[in-house]
Protein backbone atom coordinates (compact mmCIF):
# COMPACT_ATOMS: atom_id res chain seq x y z
CA UNK A 1 0.00 0.00 0.00
CA UNK A 2 1.31 3.14 -0.85
CA UNK A 3 1.99 5.73 1.97
CA UNK A 4 -0.18 8.43 2.20
CA UNK A 5 0.87 12.30 0.90
CA UNK A 6 0.66 15.28 3.50
CA UNK A 7 -2.59 17.34 2.48
CA UNK A 8 -2.46 21.05 2.03
CA UNK A 9 -4.90 23.31 3.20
CA UNK A 10 -6.97 23.21 0.24
CA UNK A 11 -6.61 19.60 -0.65
CA UNK A 12 -7.96 19.32 3.05
CA UNK A 13 -11.37 21.24 2.44
CA UNK A 14 -11.52 19.38 -1.11
CA UNK A 15 -11.74 15.93 0.29
CA UNK A 16 -13.79 17.12 3.04
CA UNK A 17 -15.78 18.60 1.08
CA UNK A 18 -16.23 15.75 -1.21
CA UNK A 19 -16.89 12.86 1.93
CA UNK A 20 -19.90 15.58 3.57
CA UNK A 21 -21.77 15.04 -0.01
CA UNK A 22 -21.09 11.17 0.55
CA UNK A 23 -22.97 11.74 3.70
CA UNK A 24 -25.64 13.54 2.41
CA UNK A 25 -26.19 11.02 -0.44
CA UNK A 26 -26.10 8.58 2.18
CA UNK A 27 -28.66 10.24 4.25
CA UNK A 28 -31.11 11.42 1.69
CA UNK A 29 -31.24 7.50 0.40
CA UNK A 30 -34.38 5.97 1.15
CA UNK A 31 -33.74 2.65 1.77
CA UNK A 32 -36.37 1.02 0.40
CA UNK A 33 -34.00 0.54 -3.20
CA UNK A 34 -31.74 -1.58 -1.02
CA UNK A 35 -29.74 1.01 0.35
CA UNK A 36 -27.78 1.59 -2.66
CA UNK A 37 -26.74 4.81 -3.38
CA UNK A 38 -23.95 5.71 -6.28
CA UNK A 39 -21.22 7.36 -4.76
CA UNK A 40 -18.58 6.57 -7.11
CA UNK A 41 -18.42 9.55 -8.93
CA UNK A 42 -17.32 11.46 -5.28
CA UNK A 43 -14.79 8.23 -4.62
CA UNK A 44 -12.95 8.98 -7.70
CA UNK A 45 -12.94 12.90 -6.91
CA UNK A 46 -11.67 12.09 -3.48
CA UNK A 47 -8.66 9.23 -5.05
CA UNK A 48 -7.72 12.03 -7.56
CA UNK A 49 -6.61 14.59 -5.36
CA UNK A 50 -4.74 12.02 -3.35
CA UNK A 51 -2.75 10.95 -6.17
CA UNK A 52 -2.11 14.77 -7.25
CA UNK A 53 -0.85 15.19 -3.36
CA UNK A 54 1.60 12.50 -4.02
CA UNK A 55 2.66 13.68 -7.44
CA UNK A 56 2.90 17.33 -5.96
CA UNK A 57 5.32 16.10 -2.72
CA UNK A 58 7.53 13.73 -5.61
CA UNK A 59 7.69 16.73 -7.56
CA UNK A 60 8.91 18.75 -4.98
CA UNK A 61 11.21 16.20 -3.53
CA UNK A 62 12.84 15.51 -6.90
CA UNK A 63 13.45 19.49 -6.97
CA UNK A 64 14.66 19.69 -3.34
CA UNK A 65 16.95 16.73 -4.06
CA UNK A 66 15.36 14.25 -1.39
CA UNK A 67 13.47 11.43 -1.44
Amino acid sequence: MAREPKLTTGEKAKVAWYVARMAKRGLADDRLTGGRVHQRDLERKVERVIEQARAREERDAKKNGRK
